[in-house]
């Protein structure tokens, strides 16, 4: 069984896509999005019940991990002022193994590190396999170097899964660490950049880093607040005060809207 398509709302119903001239065994989820659901031969007609169990199963997994996308504009400084402030906690206990990634969320042989590539590469990508990815044209935003191999790109969050441990996530179950990993629902949320630049980041919030292209830092912060505040992501008092300072000299506050995970 697979499931590919476009998330974009509640599935509300279930079509036989055999009968509007798709093959048999195909079936789509059908609602504000649409969802393609790959059965062998007449699984369907035989286990109708259990198949159709199965199948809203995997399209919740998929929906949590792949989200409708962002359309609207809201100001970061609203969002910030949403945030709670408090002292990062659990500060030992952070181990990368709890936040399983790389995950191929919608099934079609492509995880998450590769959906990211392919979204962000201006032009066609080549792969080998199935779906690793080697070619494409990427601009790291951290440093505005230019690639054209996946090779030197590596995937970062935003927010960095150890921050999002001690502000929050260790108290998070083992599904929503694993959706916060591989959240392609919101486009802030893991963004391709060179690897020096990624390995200099680290685990490090705005307080102790930001981008190196000085061009970027304003959408950085925003972007940052953005992360935060959808996952309900606490900051701590240094953070807050970086933040806000990093705001301070945007000429625009404006950020698209997430939608709360």
């Amino acid at each position: 069984m697979g499931i590919s398509g476009r998330a974009g709302g509640p599935c509300v119903g279930w079509v036989n896509s055999g009968r509007q001239g798709f093959p048999p065994g195909v079936w789509r989820a059908y609602g504000h999005g649409v969802w393609t659901i790959r059965l062998g031969g007449d699984l369907m007609s035989r286990r109708p019940a259990r198949v159709l169990a199965g199948l809203v199963g995997a399209l919740v997994v998929a929906t949590v991990l792949v989200a409708p996308p962002a359309s609207a504009a809201v100001s970061a400084q609203s969002l910030l002022d949403d945030l709670t402030t408090s002292a990062e906690s659990h500060t030992t206990t952070y181990d990368r193994d709890d936040f399983k990634h790389w995950v191929d969320a919608d099934g079609d042989g492509c995880d998450t590190r590769a959906e990211v590539l392919k979204q962000e590469s201006s032009i066609a990508t080549g792969h080998t396999g199935t779906c690793t990815i080697t070619s494409g044209r990427w601009t790291s935003l951290y440093d505005a170097a230019s690639f054209t191999s996946a090779g030197g790109l590596d995937i970062d969050h935003m927010v960095p899964l150890k921050e999002a441990w001690i502000s929050g996530a260790w108290d998070w179950s083992a599904t929503r660490r694993e959706a916060y990993a591989n959240d392609l629902g919101y486009a802030k949320s893991l963004i391709a950049v060179s690897a020096s630049s990624n390995r200099s980041k680290s685990d490090q919030d705005p307080d102790s880093w930001l981008p190196p292209d000085t061009s970027y830092r304003c959408e950085y912060v925003k972007e940052w607040i953005a992360v935060k505040w959808r996952w309900s992501l606490r900051i701590d008092s240094a953070e807050a005060s970086a933040l806000r300072s990093g705001l301070s000299q945007c000429s625009s506050l404006s950020v698209d809207q997430p939608s709360k995970a």
